[in-house]
């Protein structure tokens, strides 16, 4: 016989009403009576309808994450912290991957309204709002995380990108370091030209000179850091510490540096920025800016849910504070 929700109200003798909102994860329910209802379900082998539950409420109960490089550690932990928030209110999570190819993100997008998600995450390839790929008749509200939007009325949860590029170069110079040099996205590319900006801010602040041909652009792949050193190096030329646009980039500096037969950071200081698991590593050690990853998710999960369910419209703006991790690559 199929258990319903009146089944488990009258065994927990509380009302329909409150079993309905304890499982599906609603506000107003306590604690112990939501564990206590919980419980009964389980005892009784309830199986939620969630067909049924989406007519009745014209949902899908289901969201969609868009990120750029599900190969970058940073990325599965910003999905984590998502996947997790999300299920303790009864939603799915779809994961697109970009390859920060912006007709992928746009296909992504426009194929997640499609299929009626009630809501999409987007860590963007640009700061521009996505208005474009929804079209303009969609509701689908859009809650970006990484990267701030264009858009004053979109709501974000971002780092303070500016400050954490200027505390890894603050760093680097308190260390006595003279030649620095930068290498990931520039100030025009599509990514992360607020951490260039707070390096530029630190040279200004401290009196330092910039020197152009420290300065490489790439994107934020391993392969770029390893091969733009290794060019430096064979060409004799190279700063005496490096700041890197993300830790896959400084890793692959790192690799370069010491197949090349130089030390870090004796010959050529590294600091990141991410503070991906790999940071830590014994053969690493990277001096990096820590991104809190897995809360960045859980908080634009609750935005976008919050959104999803009415409970607020006004868009919401987070911008959290980098925290510099010293190890021994600078």
């Amino acid at each position: 016989m199929t258990v319903t929700i009146k089944d488990i109200a009258k065994k927990a003798n509380v009302s329909y009403a409150t079993v309905s909102r304890a499982l599906n994860a609603k506000y107003g329910v306590r604690d112990e009576t939501r564990d206590k209802i919980v419980a009964v379900a389980q005892a009784m082998g309830y199986t939620p309808n969630g067909i049924a539950r989406g007519l009745v409420k014209k949902q899908t109960y289901s969201i969609g994450l868009v990120i750029p490089d599900i190969t970058n550690p940073f990325f599965p932990a910003v999905a984590r912290g998502v996947e997790d928030h999300a299920k303790q209110f009864g939603y799915s999570v779809f994961l697109c991957n970009t390859n920060y190819e912006k007709s992928r993100e746009d296909h992504h997008i426009s194929l997640l309204a499609e299929k009626r998600v009630d809501g999409i995450i987007l860590a963007p390839i640009l700061n521009e709002p996505q208005d474009d790929a929804l079209g303009t008749e969609s509701n689908v509200p859009v809650i970006y995380v990484t990267k701030r939007p264009a858009s004053e009325t979109q709501s974000f949860v971002v780092m303070d990108d500016e400050r954490g590029g200027f505390l890894a170069t603050k760093y680097l110079i308190e260390q006595g370091y003279k030649t620095i040099g930068y290498i990931g996205p520039s100030k025009t590319g599509h990514d992360a030209g607020e951490r260039l900006a707070g390096c530029e801010a630190a040279f200004d602040k401290f009196g330092l000179t910039i020197q152009p041909r420290f300065f490489r652009a790439g994107d934020f792949k391993r392969e770029t850091g390893y091969d733009t050193i290794i060019g430096m190096i064979e060409e004799g030329d190279y700063p005496r510490a490096i700041f890197a646009g993300n830790d896959l980039l400084a890793i692959g500096i790192i690799q370069g540096i010491k197949e090349k037969g130089l030390s870090v950071p004796d010959d050529i200081a590294v600091v990141g920025f991410d503070d991906i698991p790999f940071a830590a590593f014994p053969e690493v050690r990277l001096t990096t800016i820590r991104q809190p990853k897995y809360e960045m998710g859980k908080m634009a999960a609750d935005m976008l849910i919050e959104k999803i369910e009415g409970r607020t419209q006004q868009p919401r703006r987070v911008i959290l504070e980098p925290e510099l991790i010293v190890r021994s690559s600078g």
